[in-house]
């Protein structure tokens, strides 16, 4: 579909003109979901960008050709001692400046090729991502530090699973402090890249790494806990981060102002469709009120490694996605929860510690990092009773967390009439 779209607008006989003028903002074409689900040509402003051929602003610096490998026989890699040192290993080939081609018509650049358009939206996508983390997450520019290296289309190879680079996917990659943007193949109907939801989603990845983690690359909890035989603690973490990456993802669209689709639960839909991957968005919906905590799904959280629970952190992070959009909507305070969520990354205060400070206060037991004890610190930063109890009701009810554990010590925890919700059969803890 985008490959007929791009080849039809590219064919509209624009007039060439001189080198385009990098000055922010700039006016260009990008592919933007519409009213009626479908990505379609549309002018935006880049605001933040100052290399229009290079794809170079504040928020990103997109790169070309490179190659990143991790195999557990590479000797560099397994000679590494910093996390600097692992970073230059893994990084075969920082590859270059991507350069994009325009035709000019009116004072607003079309992207004269497929990758253009590509790279133009992708960039697009995470300049809205950022300005929705600093108005709605009120985060300060100076807290997101450098551009966000942005590696289009590399080699990304697992040696341990396949030798041939993945492709089909996008991600923050903390180690290298980066986005990678993969190839498509199989993803035709629209590819990752131009999926704002997803780099919304992938965006929100890298906020929680600078919050959350303290811009670790290489998380000290995570590092930690994931080498005990059962590490709750780091699985309860990594579902957090995955199941706020999709809320916030999702409170991204809801920032669309220019004739979009607007507030989309199933922003995963676009790109994820079908017979083969259909799936995707059905076990991504945010707003499914039948999402519950299953007795086996929480004995694994609980007693698996964090390496045998990898993939159901997906489906603990969509329960916690779930109850925290049922509570945002119900009571028409979306935004503020979303808000108090960022807050919640990270707050040296020892009334409302953030969840990297309940991290670390645990490090040497993480049994005592309980869902309680995660789900505390976005509770604690919200001030409004009618949503708190809310947030609570939802909490207690879909992840299945007892009201006694969610209290705690602290009274003034949840409202006195919190009693949790009635969807979910509560488990015999």
């Amino acid at each position: 579909m985008l490959r007929t779209v791009i080849a039809s607008t590219a064919a509209l006989g624009l007039a060439a003109g001189c080198a385009p003028d990098s000055t922010a903002p700039v006016k260009v074409s990008a592919l933007v979901l519409s009213s009626n689900g479908q990505y379609v040509p549309q002018e935006v402003e880049l605001k933040t960008i100052s290399d229009i051929v290079g794809l170079k602003g504040t928020v990103a610096d997109l790169q070309g050709g490179a190659r990143i490998v991790i195999d557990s026989q590479d000797p560099d890699l397994n000679n590494a001692t910093t996390p600097e040192g692992y970073a230059n290993a893994l990084l075969k080939n920082a590859g270059r400046d991507v350069s994009a081609n325009y035709i000019s018509q009116g004072g607003v650049l079309w992207p004269a090729d497929f990758h253009t358009w590509n790279m133009v939206t992708a960039y697009y996508s995470m300049e809205r991502a950022y300005d929705y983390f600093r108005v709605v997450g009120n985060i300060p520019a100076a807290d997101f530090k450098d551009p966000v290296t942005t590696y289009y289309f590399p080699e990304f190879v697992l040696a341990d699973v396949d030798k041939d680079p993945m492709s089909d996917n996008a991600m923050y990659f903390s180690v290298l402090e980066s986005f990678l943007v993969l190839p498509f193949d199989k993803l035709q109907r629209a590819p990752l890249a131009i999926n704002a939801g997803v780099i919304a989603h992938e965006y929100a990845h890298r906020v929680f790494n600078l919050k959350a983690y303290n811009g670790q690359q290489f998380p000290e909890a995570l590092t930690l806990w994931q080498q005990a035989g059962a590490s709750p603690g780091a699985n309860i973490l990594k579902s957090f981060d995955e199941g706020l990456a999709d809320y916030h993802a999702y409170g991204a669209t809801c920032q669309t102002t220019q004739g979009g689709k607007g507030c989309d639960s199933r922003f995963f839909s676009t790109s994820f469709h079908g017979n083969l991957y259909g799936q995707v968005t059905e076990d991504r919906d945010l707003a499914r009120v039948d999402r519950c905590m299953d007795a086996s799904l929480l004995n694994q959280l609980y007693n698996q490694n964090l390496s045998a629970f990898s993939g159901n952190e997906y489906r603990v992070g969509t329960l916690l996605a779930s109850a925290l959009y049922q509570a945002g909507e119900a009571t028409g305070q979306r935004d503020v929860l979303l808000r108090a969520i960022v807050a919640s990354y990270n707050d040296e205060s020892t009334t409302t510690p953030g969840l990297y400070q309940l991290a670390r206060a645990t490090l040497a037991d993480q049994s005592r990092f309980t869902l309680a004890v995660a789900a505390s610190a976005i509770i604690t930063h919200i001030t409004d009773l009618r949503l708190k109890e809310a947030v609570c009701n939802e909490l207690m009810d879909h992840l299945q967390i007892p009201r006694e554990q969610l209290v705690g010590n602290d009274p003034n925890m949840c409202p006195p009439s919190t009693a949790g919700g009635t969807t979910c059969p509560r488990l015999d803890l």
